[in-house]
């Protein structure tokens, strides 16, 4: 593999710390070096550390994605994004349903290299669990009229579905980053995704940053799963991303 082409696929794949401890978190990076460019710290670690997660991934050299997912009140959101920006994270994730004057003032108080990425629909819900919580119309269709929100409000960047890539390509064009859960590679179960792909699908797809979590933290070889991943995502870059021209 092109060391140009590896380090640019490897800085689409971003690896889940969805463990329960710091020692637990560790070992997954340790075993990890060098094969991806970021970590993201989720509820489970960031209740349980703080931010001495967020410090143990700047250490190994990473960048940190955050994933928060907040969802409150304009000046709520503003003062945890603040927060979040002087940790130094790399990317920040609210919630789209949070609604376009929460996303501005979050947007508002996002420094200099901080991506705030806003969820529009989780990719565990399918169209009846969107109905049941009052979303009406298909998942698709509250993906891009929640990612239009969020655009139109300052956000640069979207976290949605695989299934979804290339409509919002479609619909909102090449500049919001697509930052894409529900990753499988084909031989791994799906456990509790409902809209997932592959991903060399998923990049395909349009997407931008790949995050995957159980088939990496599950695997017995951590590292062989992740440059796996990693191989099949160089495999679908187009050329030039691939060979950094």
């Amino acid at each position: 593999m092109n060391p140009t082409a590896r380090h640019a696929a490897r800085e689409r794949l971003a690896v889940a710390l969805d463990v329960p401890t710091l020692a637990e978190a560790q070992a997954l990076i340790d075993a990890l070096a060098g094969e991806v460019g970021v970590f993201k710290v989720g509820l489970e670690l960031y209740t349980a550390a703080g931010p001495a997660a967020v410090r143990m991934v700047h250490d190994a050299g990473a960048r940190c994605f955050l994933d928060l997912k907040l969802h409150d009140i304009g000046a709520t959101m503003a003062r945890a994004t603040a927060r979040a920006s002087e940790l130094g994270v790399r990317f920040l994730t609210v919630h789209a349903a949070a609604g376009p004057a929460a996303l501005r003032a979050a947007a508002a108080e996002a420094g200099d290299g901080l991506d705030l990425l806003a969820v529009t629909v989780l990719t565990s819900l399918d169209d009846a669990e969107l109905d049941a919580i009052g979303l009406t119309g298909p998942s698709a269709a509250a993906v891009i009229r929640l990612g239009r929100l969020a655009v139109d409000a300052g956000l640069g960047g979207l976290v949605c579905s695989p299934l979804e890539c290339r409509a919002l390509r479609t619909q909102l064009g090449p500049n919001p980053r697509l930052v894409v859960p529900g990753i499988r590679p084909r031989e791994a179960a799906l456990g509790d995704q409902r809209r997932a792909a592959t991903p060399a699908d998923a990049i395909a797809a349009g997407a931008d940053l790949l995050v995957v979590g159980r088939p990496i933290r599950d695997a017995h070889d951590r590292a062989a799963a992740a440059r796996a991943i990693v191989h099949e995502i160089e495999g679908a870059l187009p050329t030039a991303t691939a060979t950094g021209a």
